[in-house]
């Protein structure tokens, strides 16, 4: 017998004994049909208890923000450079600086080529990870206990005394166009794009934080170095470090990366406001020509991160679809085949937050994706959500924080959150507590708050030539813009002459 005919029945053996111990697992009050397989899946069982470092936060004399989380299972230290700064910072017209000079700091500091630092990290057995997001940038790398000071000095090189090479910046808006035109290629990135601008405006969240292919060829060097000048301070900074470290170890590990960093005499800049009156109509169709498919996208403003109803906004999103088997997916593509998969996620940020719901369909059923979304956005509003609907959503946002906390890595990225956004580090062990304790009322009362039906942006891209008719016929109100006459850096999406 081949060793891949060994392989095959070796996997069937034990699929089958799979399956039979979930037969043999099935509570008793779970109904079972008549072929031994059963026709209701196993309720929820109850919530793991999760166990937390509590995170110990320091501040260094040059007003460095230094937090540590000891975990001693395995000999692995995460240490990430945090600022409290991210994309809202990008100048107008230079959407995706932010994160452009982020990526570019691992390409070339004290020295240093590229290479160089990638072989670096490579010999330290990690990588360096740079990015910006909204409200934060972050460098980062994963290492055993003995290597963390040399990877902290490596860390101190790239976050404090980057080359900003003319070559690596070439190259970096190369590469960055070009992916951010196939991704803009896509139906439902550009309808997301718009719905974001829409619910945000000429607010410091509205535009892309990624860019787009105009505004990252306009980014100079020196537009680069301006910005890493004004925001990589040490009074603008959070060191943190997960893992196989005490807080005494932290301390003077920090102390010696990063404790000769000089906080500048002018005072950081004020952040601007996250949300702004919207040029943009309800209902935006964009009309992209011979696009095989239509991208559907609903949008709300949300409550920022600090907002008292953080956890009950995240249970009201894992039901309406934070996960395979919540409302959304069950109504578009469960019950009636029309997506691959339809979604929400909640983005609460420092000023304000973003609801947004999307899905990808066939042309033509477009307007039915439409009224489909906007009645589960208003149907979480007016009923109340079921005890047993309620308690499975639960169990995938319990199930998924616990996952994500099981790596130093993942640590670390929810400590970063909880410091970005000033919130009480304690809380980082109470997530299964506070989701536990949401309610249906609280869950339906959080819904209709926010939201509510004349809130709503909604923005479908694809052959409009397809469903524009049937759309306007039940949304007259609906207006039509070209995507090739598109000015994604306006607020308005078109530019100065066709805006007229």
């Amino acid at each position: 017998m081949s060793r891949s005919m060994k392989a095959l029945r070796l996997a069937v053996f034990m699929a089958a004994m799979t399956v039979a111990g979930a037969v043999l697992a099935v509570p008793a009050a779970a109904a079972v049909a008549t072929d031994g397989f059963p026709d209701a899946p196993p309720a929820p069982g109850p919530a793991p208890k999760l166990t937390v470092p509590t995170p110990f936060a320091q501040t260094l004399a040059n007003g460095l923000q230094l937090i540590s989380a000891q975990r001693t299972d395995l000999p692995l230290v995460t240490a990430q450079l945090v600022l409290r700064s991210g994309g809202e910072m990008d100048p107008p017209r230079l959407a995706g600086l932010a994160d452009l000079t982020a990526k570019l700091l691992t390409k070339g500091a004290a020295g240093k080529t590229a290479p160089q630092i990638a072989a670096a990290a490579e010999a330290l057995g990690g990588s360096l990870t740079a990015a910006a997001g909204w409200d934060e940038s972050a460098v980062g790398i994963t290492v055993t206990t003995p290597k963390l000071p040399l990877a902290l000095g490596l860390l101190a090189d790239v976050v404090r005394r980057p080359a900003f090479s003319a070559t690596e910046l070439k190259r970096a808006q190369i590469q960055a166009i070009d992916d951010l035109r196939l991704m803009l290629s896509r139906p439902t990135a550009l309808a997301s794009l718009a719905a974001t601008r829409g619910v945000f405006g000429d607010g410091a969240y509205g535009h892309s934080r990624t860019g787009t292919p105009a505004s990252i060829a306009r980014i100079t060097r020196t537009d680069v170095q301006q910005l890493h000048r004004t925001l990589y301070r040490p009074d603008n900074a959070i060191l943190i470090l997960t893992g196989d470290i005490t807080p005494a170890q932290a301390r003077q590990l920090a102390q010696a990366s990063f404790g000769d960093w000089q906080k500048p005499v002018a005072p950081l800049p004020v952040k601007p406001v996250g949300k702004a009156a919207s040029r943009l109509p309800a209902i935006l169709l964009i009309d992209q020509r011979g696009a095989g498919q239509a991208g559907v996208v609903v949008a709300h403003a949300a409550p920022a991160r600090s907002d008292a109803g953080y956890y009950v906004g995240m249970v009201a999103n894992a039901v309406l679809g934070g996960s395979y088997s919540a409302r959304l997916n069950e109504e578009i593509r469960i019950k009636r085949g029309l997506s691959y998969g339809a979604s929400s996620r909640l983005e609460p940020m420092s000023d304000a937050g973003l609801w947004l719901a999307a899905a990808q369909t066939k042309n033509p059923s477009a307007p039915q994706v439409v009224d489909l979304m906007l009645g589960q956005f208003a149907r979480l509003g007016h009923s109340p959500v079921s005890a047993a609907e309620l308690a499975a959503r639960k169990a995938t946002l319990i199930g998924g924080y616990g996952r994500r906390l099981e790596t130093t890595d993942g640590l670390a990225a929810q400590v970063a959150e909880l410091a970005i956004y000033g919130i009480d580090l304690r809380q980082i062990g109470n997530y299964i507590k506070q989701v536990q304790a949401v309610t249906p009322k609280q869950v339906e009362a959080y819904a209709r708050k926010h939201l509510d039906a004349d809130g709503s942006k909604v923005v479908v891209v694809g052959d409009t030539a397809q469903f524009a008719a049937a759309l306007r016929k039940a949304h007259p109100h609906a207006a039509l813009l070209e995507s090739t006459a598109l000015d994604l850096d306006s607020a308005s999406l078109l530019a100065p002459t066709a805006a007229k």
